[in-house]
């Protein structure tokens, strides 16, 4: 049995006379409209047609599974990444790509939570990853891997822990700083204790950065080891 198509390798139904017309593009508006609102967990197919007016089945001459429709929002938030025109300078793009996907994630909460795993091959997500090696002109494809692998790892895990600070504080209706403050006889004392004098020394120095704001000395950092690498 031979494996079925990618979504984008297999042609969309030929238009039709409809109340509502349908394409693969006002499907994939419609999903992410309703995952930026809801969450990823709120979009099915159901709940899709019934954004758009239109009965379940109709949606299924467009995509075949909801990991169809979960790939295509996937690539249409990489379409939003504005990449680097030009790749005359490595460090320079790699920055402008981490803060570009950092920024689209963001304003798409759900899309990190489909980042890491196998690779995105839509045709956005191509072009992504395309601009992202050529960044590094022509040097040892096994670095280049390893280099592109690392920052694409820092960023996912940067907007994970982002992201579940945010839900966090949704959750519960505190701040990170509120939560810190409940928490803080219970360090205390076990600081006190003397068996965690490097924590100690965080604690009492910390100024306690979000996440946001540990980004780009983060990034610095791991560029920074891109740079002795490809040296």
């Amino acid at each position: 049995m031979s494996e079925p198509k990618p979504v984008w390798d297999r042609p969309e139904p030929a238009s039709r006379p409809a109340p509502v017309p349908l394409s693969r593009e006002r499907i994939v508006a419609a999903a992410i409209e309703l995952a930026d609102a809801e969450g990823l967990a709120a979009v099915s197919l159901r709940k899709v047609a019934a954004a758009l007016g239109a009965g379940p089945m109709r949606l299924y001459g467009y995509i075949d599974t909801k990991e169809d429709l979960f790939d295509l929002m996937v690539d249409a938030v990489y379409g939003e990444v504005r990449l680097p025109e030009s790749t005359s300078d490595w460090r320079s793009d790699l920055r402008e790509i981490a803060h570009e996907t950092w920024r689209c994630a963001l304003r798409h909460e759900w899309f990190a939570e489909l980042l890491g795993g196998r690779p995105h091959l839509g045709p956005n997500a191509l072009r992504y990853l395309e601009v992202a090696f050529a960044t590094f002109g022509d040097r040892d494809v096994d670095t280049i891997m390893v280099a592109f692998g690392a920052l694409n790892s820092y960023v996912v895990g940067a907007l994970r822990t982002a992201l579940a600070e945010l839900n966090a504080e949704r959750a519960t209706g505190m701040t990170e700083d509120e939560w810190r403050l409940t928490r803080g006889p219970y360090l205390a004392q076990m600081v006190a204790t003397g068996h965690y004098p490097a924590l100690a020394k965080i604690m009492a120095e910390t100024t306690y950065p979000d996440p946001a704001t540990l980004f780009d000395p983060g990034l610095e950092i791991l560029l920074d080891g891109i740079a002795a690498r490809l040296a």
